[in-house]
């Protein structure tokens, strides 16, 4: 595997997307090599296969152009810190060394992410103890941890200016058409129901607050430091 210097984690392959896609897009744009992890194959969605997800995961991981996508294939409504699940999640970390990591924000109406989060917080304190398997691969300690938010719409610490991205963040979240688009052979859910533009529309609102077109918003699970006060 090839090393990254981000690394977003999802409890489901989407999860990132409706969080983060502008920014992770805007990232690589930047030149920075980024990654995204689905911890689970969403086996218990109401619509859609475990083989259409790993698809429509691979198209907006292709639109974003994410360096690498992978899935740890950990239970879906399994997602809790037990050794398994925790050694998986540290390999991945060791294996791609990202500098910074993003994680779903653990207040969400899915408990899924709210586990996923406390896994992944886990899993980047275990990956970087030297003694901790080190079957596992070399210590790595990860710099930082920021959440991103999937259901709510809370009170971020920071947003990123995704103005230029909000395009390809919409195609990224169509590429998820057998979890937003809802046909006859699929049953209604919270994402059939114009769930797409309400996201595209929470950016909009963060954007406003933040005095641009379109934002994405952020909490650092650690205190941040500027070298200087923005004045512009």
């Amino acid at each position: 595997m090839q090393k990254l210097d981000i690394l977003a984690f999802g409890a489901h392959a989407d999860d990132v997307e409706i969080g983060m896609a502008g920014t992770l897009k805007k990232l690589a744009d930047s030149g920075k090599r980024t990654g995204i992890c689905d911890l689970t194959e969403a086996e218990l969605s109401s619509n859609g296969t475990v083989l259409q997800r790993k698809q429509e995961a691979k198209l907006a991981g292709k639109i974003l152009t994410v360096l690498g996508r992978y899935n740890l294939g950990l239970p879906d409504r399994g997602l809790h810190v037990n050794e398994e699940s925790l050694k998986k999640c540290v390999e991945l970390i060791r294996a791609v060394q990202p500098s910074t990591v993003f994680i779903p924000y653990f207040d969400d109406r899915h408990p899924d992410h709210g586990h996923a989060a406390k896994l992944v917080e886990e899993a980047v304190f275990s990956a970087g103890i030297r003694k901790y398997n080190p079957e596992l691969g070399n210590a790595h300690k990860v710099k930082r941890v920021y959440y991103y938010f999937i259901n709510g719409f809370h009170k971020p610490q920071f947003t990123i200016n995704i103005t230029e991205q909000i395009h390809a963040k919409k195609q990224a979240l169509e590429a998820y058409e057998s979890q937003f688009v809802l046909t006859g052979d699929r049953v209604e859910t919270p994402l059939t129901n114009g769930y797409v533009q309400k996201i595209i529309d929470r950016e909009y609102l963060y954007g406003k607050e933040s005095g641009v077109d379109y934002a994405e918003g952020f909490i650092s699970k650690n205190m941040l430091c500027m070298e200087e006060i923005p004045l512009e």
